[in-house]
């Protein structure tokens, strides 16, 4: 894949495109080459450009693209008005090379047998970012840093601009990438949370759990943040209320009662057991080297993950249980 590639071993993105590439996908479509938009307004075009920034420096193939534009019903000059479109791209691609530049938006946007690439440093997309953000807060989960991982997944969730592909008509294969991009994002707010909780932070998080839950309120874990962060700062039977809200929902809509789990943690909460209690405060953490492609501005002396001062970081699981610290994730 391209975007694994140095950037110096990238002789076209280094010498024109390099930081001057910016393709976002989290939100409304927005691809930019040297300050210039190359963001095409016709609707069919925007899909494949789309496509392409999905799975930069890889071959998308003819089938793929007819199948996003047109489904089971293509027209009879299919081949024809696709390379239409990939020309309409290329013209804009070329609207924003320097003049007598070697390269030119063929070399950009790519013929390949059967399909097209986009050959762009992976990095230049915001999707790519984002997921290397996600990986790299659900490691620091995995060997119990929450610091550094509430760190790196509020950076991945900053890269969002709104729902993905917001202004995109989309077919089927985006739409299949859209509820993938849309459900990684709910799981990357879940574990921030949780993060920030086993922090002390739940003061912090209430606010957000208040509109998410009631955004999501089948979602057991965003309502067990909730309950939890509300019984911590005092709030008991506002705790209790979430509880009730959920049991409603879940009667209401799917005949299903909460899982085992949210009835113990309600249990809990009515008992005013110790083990909710919040944690004691995170000790200042050291910080670790990120790789300079994952974190857009890298370069700048700042902490982007770290481990408690002379003592090994956690190895705890992402998970949530009742235990000795109380509802964990």
């Amino acid at each position: 894949m391209l975007g694994t590639v140095p950037r110096s071993d990238h002789p076209w993105s280094c010498t024109l495109l390099g930081e001057f590439v910016s393709i976002r996908l989290l939100g409304e479509l927005n691809a930019t080459l040297n300050g210039r938009s190359v963001t095409p307004t016709a609707a069919k075009p925007r899909q494949v450009l789309a496509m392409l920034a999905l799975s930069a420096g890889r071959i998308v193939s003819v089938p793929a693209l007819i199948e996003e534009l047109w489904g089971d019903r293509p027209p009879m000059s299919v081949r024809t008005t696709l390379q239409t479109y990939i020309l309409q791209l290329r013209r804009l691609i070329d609207s924003a090379l320097p003049a007598g530049a070697p390269t030119r938006a063929k070399d950009v946007l790519v013929t390949r047998f059967d399909g097209y690439l986009l050959d762009v440093a992976a990095e230049d997309v915001d999707v790519w970012v984002y997921e290397q953000l996600v990986d790299a807060g659900n490691q620091a989960i995995e060997r119990g840093d929450y610091e550094a991982a509430s760190r790196h997944l509020g950076r991945a969730l900053d890269q969002w601009q709104g729902h993905a592909l917001a202004d995109v008509r989309v077919g089927m294969p985006l739409s299949i990438e859209v509820a993938r991009l849309e459900e990684s994002r709910l799981i990357a707010l879940d574990n921030r949370i949780g993060a920030e909780i086993r922090l002390g932070r739940h003061n912090a998080v209430l606010s957000e759990l208040t509109v998410l839950t009631a955004k999501h309120p089948m979602h057991e874990n965003l309502c067990a943040h909730h309950m939890v962060s509300l019984y911590r700062a005092g709030r008991q039977s506002q705790a209790l209320e979430v509880f009730r809200n959920l049991r409603q929902t879940l009667n209401r809509e799917l005949g299903v009662e909460p899982s085992v789990r949210l009835q113990k943690l309600q249990r809990a909460v009515l008992r005013s057991e110790l083990d909710l209690e919040a944690p004691p405060p995170v000790r200042r953490m050291r910080a670790e080297a990120v790789p300079a492609a994952v974190v857009p501005g890298a370069g700048r002396d700042e902490e982007t993950s770290g481990v408690p001062i002379g003592e090994p970081a956690g190895t705890g699981h992402l998970m949530t249980r009742m235990g000795g610290n109380g509802w964990q994730r």
